[in-house]
């Protein structure tokens, strides 16, 4: 007699979360669970397997080895998660959270996203407002909050290193034997800085999770989550001088980034029938912000430095709706997506400016807040309502040509209150955009696809930027792509390659001293190609190259038309490998891996006179399983402290971070 075999596990989901670096399914690219083979558009994920392998410590990072896309444009100042998709920057519009914008509709009441918080970062490559509204053209990152599982787990870990000490835990699994609850919690509390003086990064997160299943057609997950950031403001040199990297020219007392954000969220689905499901995902966010920072200046002590500060609170409500119908027709399938999605975003700013002491850069002596003077610059309100209805069609003819057409209607009022000055602004933008798509499966496991897509982009700008968001149409974009995909049979691995042409138009440009007009167009034509392994014998290996030919095709006056916009590189490349040695006799198993990333030379300026050099950098990471349940992790960034500018503007340059070495103590059971 033969006692009993239980087998439990996660079947792979368009959620994650992911056994290995390669994911199968995604939803961010159709809204609905689709294979990636089948969707005509590139998209890349980052599992959380991927995250931990690496040791990934913020967005950026994990950002960091995914084809077309460029991270840490403005080195160390860590204010944001900064990222472009295809040339364009993404950070203000590009955030997205379980398909729900996190959008910066301000100026600057924004916090960046903690990794642990999520257990897969997908990005969309290309204009995607058919799908989600208002964005610039390059894409987005959308992000999976971290969700109860079926099955028991929990871990404990601290991480050490260098002014960084840092405790997390997740837990979680079923309530009741039936399984129908499930919880879970995760948490995280770090004290550190950024790296160089005068520098902070303490974070706290804590976010409970609650899962109910009363049967096998419905579902609903509560989550909470509360995070608290206490960072630093940006942090540059002087160019043209060889100051440490690591210098602080600010002021001690009058230099912190700090936020703190509540959340409740929930995702439903209940399937009606056979093929028909309905999904609603809404979420609400509260955010405090004070921010204050001395910059500029001389380097001599009788030139007065600049001060700046902003005192923003924002209320974001976000919800999105979907009805999908999925029917086997005599000749094909049909999937279709009917949705509607509203968004309600209310940021007050009180943003200050002024002058502050001179110090000597050569010998800084600070001054303290009494010497610094800001004064008031734009209090404003920002209430931004933007209501979206859209539809799909995903049609599967002979089980090898998937015909993607989609459609979106997009109403956005945005109401700028200008407080000091009792001015208002009130602007409607409507627009109507397109996607069409077609992927031929070649094979069960290679796939060709074209598609045409379009994007559009209100502005919000005070007039103490030179204009107003009433001044300006929406800016426009469209993109046409081809692309190929291949997941070789009997191999846990996913290579794709696209080819696009990317246009945005209706960008403001100066033509004059103080002058705006809206005339400026911007074309990006570009090649991505991203290869993802998880290998049976141990071995990982995540490949990259990026080639954006970026070029400003209209301006004002016409001096800058040819031009490379700015902190656009033109080539992109990196790679990361790893491999996990067996354990044996007395030793456990241990996983090697290290990666190289490289960013070709950009301009700095419009002008294209500065001009910032390429860069590589090489990082490494160490797991070491000193039981079944321990184990001692060491990632490392920039291992060989490799100092570099990644861009130069307005007379201050912003270097990469230095080398940085973390060790993790990890108990799980």
């Amino acid at each position: 007699m033969l006692g009993q075999i239980t087998v439990t596990g996660e079947a792979p989901s368009a959620f994650g979360p992911d056994e290995t670096i390669v994911a199968e399914e995604s939803t961010t690219g159709t809204k609905t669970p689709t294979a990636i083979l089948d969707i005509p558009a590139a998209v890349s994920v980052i599992t959380e397997d991927e995250m931990r392998k690496r040791g990934v410590d913020n967005l950026q990072d994990a950002l960091s080895y995914t084809a077309g896309v460029l991270v840490d444009e403005f080195g160390s100042d860590d204010r944001y998660d900064y990222f472009r998709i295809r040339g364009f920057d993404e950070t203000a519009l590009g955030t997205y959270r379980d398909g729900l914008s996190a959008r910066i509709p301000a100026w600057f009441t924004a916090s960046r996203r903690e990794p642990y918080a999520f257990q897969r970062i997908e990005v969309l490559k290309g204009s995607t407002s058919t799908l989600f509204g208002l964005n610039a053209p390059g894409g987005l990152v959308n992000a999976i909050t971290k969700r109860p599982l079926e099955t028991r787990h929990a871990e404990v870990y601290s991480t050490l290193g260098k002014d960084h000490v840092e405790f997390g835990t997740d837990f979680g699994g079923p309530v009741d034997t039936e399984g129908r609850w499930r919880y879970r919690l995760t948490a995280l509390w770090q004290d550190a800085d950024q790296g160089w003086d005068e520098s902070n990064d303490d974070r706290l997160y804590i976010a409970p999770a609650l899962t109910f299943t009363p049967n096998g057609n419905t579902s609903v997950t509560f989550l909470t989550s509360y995070s608290k950031y206490n960072g630093t403001g940006a942090h540059g040199i002087p160019e043209g001088t060889d100051f440490d990297p690591t210098s602080f020219f600010g002021e001690p007392d009058y230099n912190r980034f700090d936020t703190e954000e509540t959340s409740i969220a929930y995702l439903f689905e209940h399937g009606f029938a056979p093929g028909v499901t309905l999904r609603q995902n809404a979420r609400y966010t509260t955010l405090d912000l004070d921010y204050e920072e001395v910059y500029g200046g001389g380097l001599a002590a009788d030139v007065p430095r600049e001060a700046f500060a902003t005192y923003g609170d924002s209320n974001r409500f976000a919800i999105d709706t979907q009805l999908e119908i999925d029917r086997r027709l005599a000749w094909a399938r049909s999937r279709a997506l009917l949705g509607f999605d509203y968004t309600y975003d209310n940021t007050h700013e009180d943003i200050r400016y002024g002058y502050a002491g001179g110090i000597d850069f050569n010998d800084p002596e600070y001054c303290g807040r009494d010497c610094v003077f800001p004064g008031p610059y734009v209090d404003w309100r920002v209430k931004q309502k933007a209501l979206g209805l859209y539809a799909q069609e995903e049609l599967t003819v002979a089980e090898r040509w998937i015909l993607t057409l989609g459609g979106r209607y997009d109403h956005v009022n945005t109401v700028s209150e200008y407080l000091d000055t009792g001015r208002e602004d009130d602007v409607t933008a409507e627009a109507f955009t397109g996607r069409a798509g077609i992927t031929w499966k070649v094979t069960p496991n290679a796939s060709a696809y074209a598609n045409y897509a379009q994007s559009f982009q209100p502005l919000v700008s005070p007039t103490g930027n030179g204009y107003s968001s009433s001044s300006f149409d929406p800016q426009e974009g469209e993109q046409y792509e081809v692309g190929f995909k291949y997941r070789p049979d009997g191999l846990n691995a996913l290579f794709t390659l696209a080819l696009f042409d990317l246009t945005q138009s209706n960008v403001p440009t100066e033509v004059s001293p103080g002058v705006q007009r809206q005339i400026g167009e911007t074309n990006v034509k570009g090649l991505e190609f991203e290869g993802k392994m998880g290998l049976a014998d141990g071995l990982d290996m995540t490949l990259a190259y990026s080639y954006w030919n970026a070029e400003i095709t209209g301006d004002g006056n016409g001096a800058v038309v040819g031009n490379r916009p700015p902190r656009v590189p033109e080539h992109m490349a990196s790679a990361w490998i790893d491999y996990t040695l067996p354990a044996r006799d007395r030793m456990g198993p241990l996983n090697l891996g290290g990666g190289v990333r490289y960013v070709g030379s950009s301009y700095g300026d419009i002008a294209n006179t500065t001009r910032i050099d390429g860069y590589v950098v090489v990082d490494a990471a160490a797991t070491y399983g000193v039981t079944e349940n321990v184990s001692l992790e060491v990632s490392a960034k920039n291992i060989f402290d490799r100092e570099y500018e990644t861009t130069c503007y307005y007379g201050t340059c912003y270097y990469g971070d230095g080398r940085t070495a973390l060790a993790t103590l990890r108990y799980t059971w």
